[in-house]
């Protein structure tokens, strides 16, 4: 983030409504769909009551909430609410908000707060659930993987394609074939937003970025990406030819599509309309014979800068209590999310959930989110270009070009 951006962030704090309230009430800010945030919500209160098992006079004062935002409104609105010496205590998200948090100093380590045996309890492989950055702490995950997978409904498909070639051959005969006849499509998912591209470009053998945290989007495997996706939906047509998520996840939901690529955030709301799901890897590329690598990440909680004092206890006996295997095997059971404490993936619930047993099938084959501030700036970049390969307007080949430059440019600018 370059000075201009900043001094825009801290003007906006003069008319910021969302503030830090007294020391009394302990906030999380998160992006949690509805059944993750009940969830939540129970914890809390929960906690609230061990704190006065403990000690109702000490801890009668506490009182703790939640509040939901989308993932790029919760990361802006807590820079701004951080900079301005308020904000949130923690806030809950993708291990891709470190980067830029830690250069604004808006989070603070956390590894003096913890000891080191309670630390290595913490999954390390196939992903660490616990985040270092620049050689310090910056992130507790209560729940790692966060990754996208296909998701089939077995009223359609019994047994999901194997590799691209199988679904595009099964998709063609689901659609020709009128046994269903409310059957629109073989499959959607949100493809115009390049995170859901990811996994395709890995199948390809390319990635976003290098080590050296510099963009790698002018590339054999992103332009042969994009045009298999676009294909799907335009030569072989088992893609809706325009589709984003509310779109895509409506079109599985009312029975209109038989697979979709989605993430376990979803996967309780379609369980809770009784849809007999079935989870598994992306199909793999058959030019390559590799599987797509979604990103995986860990998805947990970071310290608001300015918490300190009383407040920094309870907040440290608060994420004790969040990332207790009880409390993660709480949402495991409910959404089929992996848990992130060594004690949990033991749990004789994780190994025999179907679906928590496929998703870690998909983590295994996944990539880890980097953390890199470039990351964000990429994104930036990739959206235009990438989403105009679908309205026709660019060419898989002129859409990598320009991707590659505007996110050198985007970068160089944010560095100068």
């Amino acid at each position: 983030m370059n000075k201009y951006s900043i001094i825009l962030y801290l003007s906006f704090c003069l008319c910021l409504t969302c503030s830090r309230t007294s020391e009394q009430r302990l906030m999380i800010w998160h992006s949690l769909r509805p059944e993750g945030r009940e969830i939540l919500q129970a914890q809390l209160e929960r906690f609230k009551q061990v704190l006065l098992t403990k000690d109702s006079l000490k801890y009668a004062r506490w009182e703790f909430d939640e509040r939901f935002y989308s993932p790029e409104e919760a990361r802006t609105n807590f820079i701004i609410a951080a900079l301005a010496g308020k904000g949130p205590a923690l806030l809950r998200g993708a291990s891709d908000n470190i980067g830029p948090l830690v250069e604004l100093q808006v989070i603070q380590p956390m590894e003096p707060y913890f000891e080191a045996a309670f630390l290595d309890s913490f999954v390390a492989h196939p992903i660490p659930a616990a985040v270092w950055y620049r050689e310090h702490l910056y992130q507790l995950a209560d729940e790692i993987g966060n990754h996208l997978c296909l998701v089939y409904n077995k009223k359609y498909l019994p047994q999901p394609p194997q590799t691209m070639r199988e679904l595009i051959h099964k998709g063609k005969q689901l659609l020709a074939k009128p046994p269903h006849p409310d059957l629109k499509y073989a499959l959607a998912w949100n493809y115009t937003e390049p995170y859901f591209a990811v996994p395709f470009i890995a199948g390809y053998g390319g990635w976003l970025l290098n080590q050296d945290n510099q963009p790698t989007l002018n590339t054999e495997a992103v332009i042969k990406a994009a045009r298999l996706i676009y294909e799907l939906g335009h030569k072989y047509q088992i893609i809706p030819p325009e589709c984003d998520y509310e779109i895509a996840n409506a079109l599985f939901s009312d029975g209109y599509t038989a697979m979709i690529i989605n993430g376990p955030w979803s996967w309780g709301s379609y369980l809770e309309r009784d849809i007999d799901i079935g989870i598994t890897r992306i199909p793999k590329i058959d030019e390559t014979d590799c599987w797509p690598a979604p990103i995986v990440s860990p998805m947990g909680y970071s310290l608001n800068v300015n918490v300190k004092g009383a407040e920094l206890q309870v907040v440290i006996e608060l994420l004790h209590f969040l990332t207790a295997p009880e409390q993660e095997l709480e949402f495991t059971r409910r959404l089929g999310t992996i848990p992130s404490r060594k004690e949990a993936w033991r749990d004789a619930s994780i190994a025999r959930n179907e679906l928590i047993q496929s998703s870690i099938y998909q983590l295994k084959v996944g990539r880890p989110m980097p953390v890199a501030t470039e990351l964000r700036w990429i994104w930036d970049a990739m959206r235009p270009s990438y989403q105009a390969i679908f309205t026709g307007d660019i060419s898989p080949e002129e859409a990598a070009q320009k991707m590659q430059a505007d996110a050198e440019k985007l970068i160089k600018e944010n560095r100068e």
